[in-house]
């Protein structure tokens, strides 16, 4: 498996959402979990060890993600309205401060990535709004990364992905808006555990997923 470096998170180091989608896709699972123990690298010949019904991804001897079969067991709140969705995208706290600014979800340095822009909705909540491009599981990963972190303080507290799962049980539709919310489920020291939604055009649940963040200090 290689991860070109267009497909970054921090600089450096992949997207956590993009390196876990494509770790999850070697297991046959409805759900996914996937635990990053490193930054996994860009542009580097990395080895797929898949068996058993789970998968780890090495950088020569060392293990840079684990992905076995899960649940994803989360109390889903009614989806953000659309346009609420877009309001919120003009209190992206990353326009004003971003810890990782050419992040391909949700940089403001990016012109060719997902382009997230995650505000607050009230009640703790983050929303932003979605097109995809196409029905490319591994984008629904992705997209539902960085809304997760900026449901805290990520400028305030730098955090990275530690760990994901997710579960796809509708479609997305390539073109149309949908909308992603996130929140906060617990926090515990370094870690923070947060949870993202995914709704289609329809309002339909299309994917959700939860989080644990590592903070940086």
């Amino acid at each position: 498996m290689r991860i070109n470096g267009r497909f970054n998170g921090p600089a450096g180091s992949a997207n956590g959402g993009i390196a876990s989608g494509r770790l999850a896709s070697y297991v046959g699972a409805s759900a996914v979990e996937v635990t990053l123990r490193r930054p996994p690298p860009l542009d580097r010949d990395l080895r797929v060890d898949a068996a058993g019904g789970s998968a780890r991804l090495y950088d020569g001897d060392l293990l840079v993600a684990e992905a076995v079969p899960s649940t994803v067991e989360l109390e889903v709140p009614a989806p953000v309205p659309l346009e609420q969705a877009r309001a919120a995208e003009a209190t992206y706290g990353g326009l004003v401060a971003h810890p990782f600014p050419t992040c391909f979800s949700c940089g403001t340095e990016r012109t060719d990535g997902l382009g997230l822009r995650p505000g607050m909705v009230g009640e703790g909540r983050a929303a932003c709004t979605w097109a995809p491009a196409d029905e490319d599981p591994v984008l629904v990963w992705a997209a539902l990364d960085c809304p997760g972190g900026w449901a805290s303080d990520l400028p305030g507290r730098p955090m990275v992905l530690g760990r994901m799962a997710l579960q796809q049980p509708g479609r997305v539709v390539p073109g149309q808006p949908h909308v992603i919310s996130a929140w906060i489920t617990a926090e515990d020291g370094r870690k923070t555990h947060t949870a993202t939604a995914l709704h289609g055009p329809d309002g339909a649940l299309v994917a959700v997923a939860r989080a644990t963040w590592l903070a940086l200090a």
